[in-house]
């Protein structure tokens, strides 16, 4: 286990953290907020998405070689977004709860091309459903950008269109390869149960964390969902590319982000139907 942290912890995980102080605290300084106390929120985030991409991981390291792994990571890497939608929804903050999946639809195709990069498998990523993954990518990212030029009474129209475009997109997602089996895994599958336990505690103390990061810098809650926890939030989604790559494994990484997407949005929509019914 201790293996498994350390190795997961990489000089891009590093960089991303720089970058959520630098965004805070250059907030704080333009809009002359706290820039001690922003300097304090931001490294409060990053410890909690940190425990909460962590957990994902662990989820994700237990159940690797589960058949269709490109899809099944898809759904297990957005649980972080998940987890962000019903804190904004129990704060009744609906641009919060929908601004972290929505924003991390513009975020995933970009830790797609990175990831890519940095493994050297470019050419892999290219040549794997290019046609099917454009156009799934143009249309996910279109929605999620739609919600935003919407008024609050047209929600339920972007939700009828939604629904049957991202459900014709998943049904028709190209099968995945069969993925060789790995008998050593790096950790127990036990570590699923308390990998869970911190999911859960991590989301309870997250809103007070990001309202105390928000108060400070004064960024809006939402464009602190929109910008930086969609980019923390789509870490395990990175990784779990990687690694899938680095397999030799194109489609399902691809896949990976294809459902990431969707799920995004189904995530979206359920936060917005339950936040108009109730």
């Amino acid at each position: 286990m201790k293996r498994f942290i350390a190795d997961s912890i990489q000089v891009v995980d590093i960089v991303s953290w720089l970058l959520t102080a630098l965004f805070f605290c250059g907030a704080a300084y333009i809009f002359d907020g706290d820039i001690l106390a922003s300097l304090w929120g931001a490294l409060a985030v990053v410890f909690i998405m940190f425990l909460v991409g962590s957990s994902v991981e662990i989820m994700i390291e237990t159940m690797k070689n589960i058949p269709g792994i490109g899809t099944l990571t898809g759904f297990l890497t957005n649980g972080p977004e998940a987890l962000v939608v019903v804190v904004g929804l129990i704060g009744g903050d609906i641009l919060f709860a929908s601004s972290t999946p929505l924003g991390s639809n513009y975020m995933n195709p970009v830790l797609l091309m990175v990831a890519a990069l940095l493994v050297g498998r470019i050419g892999l990523v290219f040549r794997v459903a290019p046609i099917y993954f454009s156009i799934t990518m143009l249309i996910t990212i279109a929605l999620a950008g739609g919600f935003y030029l919407i008024d609050t009474d047209q929600y339920w129209l972007w939700i009828l269109v939604l629904i049957p475009a991202t459900a014709l997109l998943f049904f028709r997602r190209p099968p995945e390869e069969a993925a060789e089996e790995e008998h050593e895994l790096a950790i127990a599958k036990w570590w699923l149960y308390p990998s869970i336990l911190v999911l859960v505690i991590s989301g309870y103390f997250l809103d007070p964390v990001v309202g105390y990061a928000s108060d400070a810098s004064r960024v809006p809650k939402g464009v602190i969902g929109f910008v930086v926890l969609s980019i923390l939030t789509s870490w395990p989604e990175f990784k779990s590319v990687m690694a899938l790559l680095r397999r030799d494994l194109g489609l399902a990484a691809v896949l990976n982000i294809v459902v990431s997407n969707i799920t995004n949005l189904w995530l979206a929509s359920v936060g917005v139907m339950v936040y108009l019914l109730l």
